[in-house]
């Protein structure tokens, strides 16, 4: 059976090694490497609301980590949302039309003058 301050030692190196291989990832480079302020808002953060700052990848592969931060922006909760939600509406970048857009062929005002005649 081990000793509470062997499983101390043991939960501290745990914490430790995972701080290391968090300061290797992508959101802390990122992080040390931008100024810390929303690329689409503008809003700045400080360590107290760091976690509402999220590193987006500009051509959305999670896996396209340059580790000169080419492919990241930061952006703040809110927007990164946004983001998002605008390559999902669009269809995941498939700009390709499904169906034939026709032009708006009703005008309201088309027969306006003859109108204006029947009232006097």
């Amino acid at each position: 059976m081990t000793s509470s301050n062997e499983k101390l030692d043991q939960i501290v190196a745990r914490a430790q090694q995972a701080a290391t291989e968090r300061e290797k990832g992508y959101r802390a480079i990122s992080l040390k490497m931008y100024p810390w302020v929303c690329g689409r808002c503008a809003r700045e953060f400080n360590r107290a609301n760091l976690q509402e700052l999220t590193v987006h990848h500009r051509d959305h592969n999670h896996d396209n980590n340059p580790q000169d931060g080419s492919n990241w922006e930061l952006l703040c909760v809110y927007c990164h949302d946004n983001e998002h939600s605008r390559l999902t509406d669009a269809g995941y970048g498939d700009m390709e039309q499904k169906t034939e857009v026709k032009d708006d062929t009703y005008n309201p005002f088309a027969d306006l003058a003859s109108m204006l005649k029947e009232k006097k």
